[in-house]
């Protein structure tokens, strides 16, 4: 990533590995639509800009563009002005995704997300600038489930782990739409994600290490341990 730190949208962005295929444009693009980096009526950008960052073939964009109007997370409209457009998914998909994983598997992905995450914030507490922290900063507002998931990339952007970021992203492509799903919301009376956001800002800020990657991995064990539960929930006979 050098010293040209990504944004949260810029890895959403990020060119893709060059054996992927439509496939994982696809998912990568569901996973930000669901996660609300892009928001329900925005535009895309148009095939030949989204080949060019993405690294692939303009047929494998509108292949991938194809799949998603299936999925009715874009729609197409013509004329001036037309282009595709984001269409946020409901809630009843995500449930419906979520309900087709093994528990074992959903255990297995979070406990590999913690040790991402983790140690994607400890570095960031080595390496990030004020410009990291206030980037991290600012991704407080909005929606929660929002928040979450630029939070997330944002701290792996100043960890300044090219493989770190890629695989914060290919976590969302499994998981991440699932466990920072607006379907799923912490109890106030329990616990505040963005207070824990703070507290991990803080630590990054002071550069502690150890307490970043501690808060973070507790943070995303009770986020886990929500999924588990919902999970629990829809797949009891």
């Amino acid at each position: 990533m050098g010293t040209d730190r990504a944004s949260a949208r810029s890895v959403v962005f990020a060119p893709l590995d060059p054996h992927s295929r439509a496939e994982t444009v696809v998912r990568r693009l569901s996973d930000a639509i669901t996660f609300g980096l892009l928001a329900d009526a925005e535009q895309l950008p148009s095939e030949s800009d989204l080949a060019a960052q993405f690294g692939v073939s303009r047929v494998t964009v509108r292949e991938a563009l194809v799949s998603l109007r299936h999925k009715n997370l874009l729609e197409t409209r013509r004329g001036r002005g037309g282009g595709s457009f984001v269409r946020a998914p409901a809630d009843s998909s995500l449930r419906a995704r979520l309900s087709e994983l093994s528990l074992p598997s959903l255990r297995d992905s979070t406990d590999h997300y913690v040790a991402i995450a983790g140690a994607a914030a400890r570095l960031a507490a080595l390496r990030a600038t004020p410009e990291d922290v206030k980037r991290i900063e600012d991704a407080a507002s909005g929606p929660l489930h929002r928040v979450e998931r630029t939070f997330h990339l944002d701290v792996a952007a100043a960890a300044q782990s090219a493989r770190l970021a890629r695989e914060e992203v290919r976590f969302g492509a499994e998981l991440g739409t699932l466990l920072w799903s607006p379907v799923i919301q912490p109890d106030p009376a329990t616990c505040d994600p963005r207070d824990e956001h703070r507290a991990i800002t803080a630590a990054i800020a002071d550069g502690d290490g150890d307490l970043a990657r501690r808060l973070t991995e507790e943070h995303i064990e009770r986020a886990a341990e929500r999924l588990v539960n919902l999970h629990l929930t829809l797949v009891e006979p």
